[in-house]
């Protein structure tokens, strides 16, 4: 497993207790996003390092650079449908190609003129943006905002056959680790590294509420 791993509770000390926040493991040439599937989905990625098979190209996907916040939505890869969890390791450009084409799930007065105009712009769009409440390893709501990024049209083909670099399945790691959790060992957790990210783009910040 190539994810850098670093003890939760140091990890507790450093991460900010609230606003919105791009939770995320990344360097310059990668940004790692998670997604969970069925088997046959999940295993189809990891054999082939794309995206096919009964994967649907016609309906939207949805990614999260934020594990605790994956690990919430898929119920540490114990909900049916999500037994399979991927590290994705992303091209950083194609991350950023999505936070400067994202539009908010849910009209924002300060960004739209009107109401009309909004769904225009999420019925033309590619990119959907979501801010959510993160959670804690045993689900609990903080106040800190973890953001999800949903992928369709030509930008969803991108995503499954060109942006991707390396497809990893983690979902033995993830088992492990939920062990702890279940035992409220929180001490010896171990998650994957992450740090607030930033575009390089200073008005994706600010459209983002981040920075």
């Amino acid at each position: 497993m190539k994810l850098k791993l670093k003890n939760y509770k140091e990890q507790l000390n450093e991460w900010p207790e609230s606003g919105h926040h791009i939770m995320a493991q990344y360097d310059e040439e990668k940004v790692i996003v998670y997604q969970s599937y069925r088997p046959a989905i999940g295993n189809f990625a990891v054999r082939n390092q794309f995206f096919g098979g009964p994967f649907k190209y016609t309906r939207m996907t949805w990614i999260k650079p934020n594990f605790l916040w994956m690990m919430y939505r898929n119920g540490w890869g114990t909900k049916e449908g999500q037994e399979v969890v991927l590290a994705i390791h992303l091209k950083r450009t194609a991350f950023e190609r999505y936070l400067s084409q994202a539009v908010y799930s849910s009209y924002q007065s300060r960004l739209y003129e009107s109401k009309e105009a909004w769904k225009q712009e999420v019925q033309n769009s590619n990119i959907r943006l979501q801010w959510d409440p993160d959670h804690d390893p045993y689900g609990a709501k903080l106040e800190r905002r973890a953001i999800q990024l949903g992928i369709r049209n030509e930008e969803i083909v991108k995503f499954g056959k060109e942006n991707i670099i390396e497809i990893e399945d983690i979902s033995a790691y993830v088992n492990q680790q939920y062990q702890f959790v279940l035992n409220k060992n929180l001490d010896v957790l171990e998650l994957p590294e992450e740090k607030p990210y930033l575009s390089f783009n200073e008005e994706v910040n600010r459209f983002l509420k981040i920075g």
